[in-house]
């Protein structure tokens, strides 16, 4: 009788563990949607107010121009990689299933974000007073890339261009991504 009764314990003591297990996943799962989902709301700030300024140069301030490139930096590459390094089922998600699929495909995209940050945040230091033309594209200077190929070469080329020119380049990488990685 005694087995019994401390059978049923341990019993009951496991599908309660298991019960917890699975809520803690649950959440967890859903807590990665929601850091992703502020990671990505915070590089969509930073990036509009990248956009301003080069929209009014008279608004541009090397100090809110470097912060808002580090902050798209410092979310993207191997960060946003992580943020999607499982499926995650969570009703809160817009990420396709293909992300797994296309792992090497969207580190790529996720690295160029990254490498665009970079290069504006090296502008930034380089220009601390007001804008300069030469951070500016030139009239009818050729965008490159387009939205499949986004992919500036090397550092070489990369530092070489206009920060117009990287930062149309890093939006074009974000509607890259998105187009292939997101459901709407």
């Amino acid at each position: 009788m005694r087995l019994t009764a401390d059978a049923n314990k341990f019993g009951l003591f496991a599908f309660m563990a298991a019960v917890l297990m699975t809520a803690a996943m649950v959440s967890a799962e859903e807590d990665i949607v929601a850091i992703r989902q502020a990671d990505m709301k915070a590089m969509a700030a930073a990036a509009k107010t990248i956009s301003g300024m080069f929209k009014d140069s008279t608004t541009y301030k090397a100090s809110e121009f470097q912060l808002a490139a580090d902050t798209i930096r410092d979310k993207s590459g191997g960060v946003l990689s992580a943020h999607f390094a499982s499926a995650t089922d969570s009703r809160q998600s817009k990420a396709g299933p293909n992300i797994l699929k296309e792992r090497d495909r969207f580190d790529r995209i996720a690295n160029d974000l990254r490498d665009y940050a970079v290069a504006l945040d090296a502008t930034a230091q380089k220009n601390p007073g007001p804008m300069t033309a030469g951070m500016r594209m030139k009239p009818g200077e050729a965008m490159g890339g387009g939205p499949f190929g986004t992919h500036v070469r090397n550092e070489h080329e990369l530092s070489a261009m206009p920060a117009e020119h990287a930062f149309h380049l890093m939006l074009q990488t974000c509607a890259t991504c998105h187009t292939r990685f997101r459901m709407e």
